[in-house]
């Protein structure tokens, strides 16, 4: 098991110092219901002090105007690296609520949480996103409904697309736009990373957090690319499984692009 490497024990240090900084000013926000700047900040300074960055493709969402955003998940890491582009908020499975720290920051970034065994609860759910999407609010779903290993794209889930629905009371003929992100981690180290590079990165499954936080503080320089596909108007003539169909299409093509790119041959 490998150790925490000096640079990193500094990484560490210096987050958990700038976490305790933001901590009070965003718990007092949350709490009298306001909106804030610091979960995006709080996201940029994690990217830097983790040597993450970015490069964006596509155009992302207006600033302002709120849509469902489906993504792919790699790692936990995906949360800073797209929560540091603009205010939003995440849906996440209720057992982050109960991890230590992450689960409080979740908290603090006003997740939406849905517990899994419960159908009942998908639609508090639903009815949660659907209300922040109609207040103009961006919503990030990761529609695979976990983790991939880092090489391939998991097929996606459509229901709580139809949390889409929700916002459509304004009238029938309403649409909600879902815009498809596509995250791959094409680099390490400045050198484009291939199939092996991009697992060691990948959380899935039952890899544990602590050592793959401390693989990711030692890593010192990741690039990851945010490819942004061509929005979808999802209500009068797109269904949500349609609307998944192609938002998923979008995102294995981005992706094959990426890594193309990176000069790496692998398929999705």
């Amino acid at each position: 098991m490998s150790r925490l490497r000096p640079a990193g024990m500094l990484r560490l240090t210096l987050l958990a110092g700038v976490t305790l900084a933001l901590l009070p000013a965003q718990l007092v926000a949350t709490r009298i219901g306001r909106g804030s700047a610091i979960p995006r900040l709080f996201h940029r300074v994690t990217c830097r002090l983790l040597g993450v960055r970015r490069i964006i493709r596509g155009t992302p969402p207006q600033r302002g105007v709120g849509g469902l955003i489906v993504a792919n998940h790699v790692s936990w890491l995906d949360i800073s690296v797209i929560g540091a582009e603009r205010p939003l908020s995440f849906v996440a499975k209720s057992e982050v609520a109960g991890w230590p720290v992450i689960g409080q920051l979740a908290k603090l970034q006003r997740t939406v949480f849905i517990d899994r065994a419960r159908r009942a609860h998908t639609a508090d759910v639903a009815a949660e996103m659907g209300a922040r999407l109609q207040a103009g609010e961006a919503v990030v779903l990761f529609a695979e409904g976990t983790t991939g290993d880092g090489t391939r794209i998991l097929p996606m889930r459509s229901s709580l697309l139809g949390a889409a629905h929700e916002a459509l009371a304004a009238g029938p003929d309403s649409e909600i736009p879902v815009y498809p992100l596509t995250i791959t981690y094409t680099g390490f180290h400045g050198l484009a990373g291939g199939r092996f590079e991009r697992t060691l990165l990948a959380w899935y499954g039952d890899t544990d957090l602590a050592p793959h936080l401390r693989a990711v503080l030692n890593a010192g320089a990741i690039d990851v690319e945010l490819a942004w596909g061509e929005p979808i108007l999802m209500g009068r003539a797109v269904s949500r499984k349609e609307a998944t169909r192609r938002a998923e299409a979008s995102i294995r093509q981005a992706r094959r692009r990426s890594i193309a790119s990176g000069g790496a041959a692998d398929a999705t």
